[in-house]
C-alpha cells in the first residue's frame, strides 16, 4: 500500500528525518512510536502528503502504486481528499456545524451529492454509536464523542489509508480504550490501513506492527 524510500526532511539546518525506508501493506494497523522529537509526526505528515520530503536526496514515495512526487499541487490535494483520512489529537471539528455536517464536509469537497453524503455519514455515525447525536454540535458532545465524529469524517470518502496522530492523547483512559478498539473494528469491517503515531503503549502493542523511531531514523 505504501512504499517509502530514502525519506529526508530538513527544516533549515535541522535534519529531522534521515533516510527513512518504510513499507506498509494493505489492511495493516501500524503504530509509530519513539521519544518526542524523533520525527514521528513529520513522517506521518509526509506519508499523508501534508508535507513534502526534502529533495536534497533522491527519494520515492508511492501510495497504492501512485507516485506522489509526480503529482502537481491540485492533483495532490485531490488525491489526499479522495484517498487519505486524517485523525488528530484534537478533533479539529468546526464548532458551528453539527456532527453530521462535520462528517459530510470532505464528501462535499469530493463532489458527492448532499443526499448521498448525508446517507453515508449517518451510516458511519450509527456504526460509531452516535446515531442519536447527529444534530449535536461539538460543544454538546463529550471528548470521546467528538473524536468518534472525527473518525467518521476521516472515513467518509472510503480512504485507502487512515493516518492518526496521537488520536487518544486528549481522551480519558476509558474513552481512549474504546477508540483503540474501534480502529480494529473498522479495519475488520471496512479493510482500512491504519498508521498511528502514539505514545500510548497499550495502543502501540495492539498494532500488527510497531515501528520505533530514534533520532530521525527507523530503529532496526
Amino acid at each position: 500500500m505504501i512504499q517509502a524510500n530514502n525519506i529526508h526532511k530538513y527544516y533549515g539546518n535541522l535534519h529531522v528525518l534521515k533516510g527513512v525506508d518504510l513499507e506498509i501493506k494493505k489492511g495493516e494497523v501500524v503504530s509509530i512510536v519513539g521519544a518526542s522529537g524523533a520525527g514521528k509526526t513529520t513522517l506521518l505528515q509526509i506519508l499523508g502528503t501534508l508535507v513534502s520530503p526534502s529533495k536534497k536526496e533522491d527519494f520515492t514515495l508511492e501510495i497504492d502504486t501512485k507516485d506522489i512526487n509526480s503529482l502537481n499541487e491540485n492533483d495532490l490535494a485531490k488525491f489526499r481528499n479522495n484517498h487519505l483520512g486524517f485523525i488528530f489529537q484534537f478533533h479539529q471539528l468546526l464548532p458551528e456545524f453539527t456532527a453530521l455536517e462535520n462528517v459530510c464536509i470532505p464528501a462535499f469537497i469530493k463532489g458527492i451529492s448532499e443526499k448521498e453524503a448525508e446517507l453515508k455519514a449517518k451510516k458511519l455515525l450509527d456504526f460509531l454509536g452516535l446515531g442519536k447525536r447527529l444534530h449535536h454540535k461539538p460543544s454538546e458532545l463529550s471528548g470521546g464523542e467528538q473524536q468518534r465524529v472525527s473518525v467518521a469524517r476521516a472515513l467518509i470518502n472510503d480512504p485507502l489509508v487512515v493516518l492518526a496522530d496521537e488520536p487518544s492523547g486528549n481522551l480519558d483512559s476509558a474513552s481512549a480504550a474504546q477508540l483503540h478498539q474501534l480502529f480494529f473494528e473498522l479495519r475488520a469491517a471496512y479493510g482500512h490501513t491504519f498508521i498511528i503515531v502514539t505514545h500510548n503503549e497499550e495502543l502501540a502493542a495492539m498494532a500488527d506492527r510497531k515501528i520505533t523511531m530514534t533520532d530521525g531514523k527507523v530503529s532496526k
